[in-house]
């Protein structure tokens, strides 16, 4: 089967940010057997869970807290599991409908990576395309990798000093720089980052990115400075 160029460049874009993403399970294998988890839990963790954000947040709070801290845990990989609910809504109209096995997979699929990627698209059919490929290749990939940096353990010293922290942000800040090309999502992406930063230090983990997912939204929704854009 030939592909189009701009399906290639979808699939290029999915493959791209799923491996970089990927690459990144290895740190939170890695720091989730450090925070008291075993292996199996962890790959367990990463299989069911399946959204870094949230699993990030939760061996965090364990390793600081143990077992003690397990209930804060859990709600703070909550709150920041809610922002796949925003997502669900936005990716609903380029899922479409199906049988409920397919969307039960495509919801499960739903993440930071496979949505950026999809909305990034020009046209509907190369968004689902994009988002497919990101959401295989993310959810192989992190899962292989969180059992290999769980099998690595703290052998391997700071995650941060082999860039891993990285890998992930570098992909998506590589994603959205032609989109930041217009005024309305340059805003939405400052206010955004904006309302993140000044509320870190004051709020619990997870409210932050809450709060300025709720601003992105506000503005973005209104689209008041999209007629500049146009005209």
């Amino acid at each position: 089967m030939t592909r189009s160029s701009a399906e290639r460049t979808a699939i290029r874009s999915g493959l791209a940010v799923g491996i970089a993403t990927a690459v990144y399970g290895i740190s939170f294998g890695a720091l989730s057997v450090a925070s008291g988890l075993d292996i199996w839990q962890t790959c367990f963790l990463s299989l069911v869970m399946f959204t870094g954000g949230s699993q990030f947040a939760l061996v965090g709070i364990l390793a600081t807290g143990g077992a003690a801290a397990g209930f804060t845990g859990i709600a703070t990989a909550a709150l920041l599991g809610l922002r796949n609910v925003i997502y669900g809504m936005r990716m609903a109209p380029i899922v479409g409908t199906g049988p409920w096995w397919r969307r039960a997979i495509s919801a499960w699929g739903t993440i930071d990576e496979s949505v950026a990627v999809a909305i990034a698209q020009p046209t509907r059919p190369l968004a689902r395309l994009g988002f497919s490929v990101t959401a295989v290749t993310v959810f192989v990939g992190w899962n292989i990798t969180t059992f290999v940096g769980a099998l690595i353990g703290d052998a391997i010293g700071d995650p941060r000093a082999w860039g891993l922290d990285a890998a992930a942000a570098a992909a998506f800040l590589g994603l959205l720089w032609p989109r930041l090309k217009r005024l309305q999502a340059s805003v939405v992406a400052v206010a955004a980052a904006v309302v993140a930063t000044v509320l870190t230090p004051v709020l619990m983990p997870g409210l932050p990115v809450l709060v300025a997912a709720i601003v992105a939204v506000v503005v973005g929704a209104y689209n008041w400075l999209g007629r500049k854009d146009d005209s």
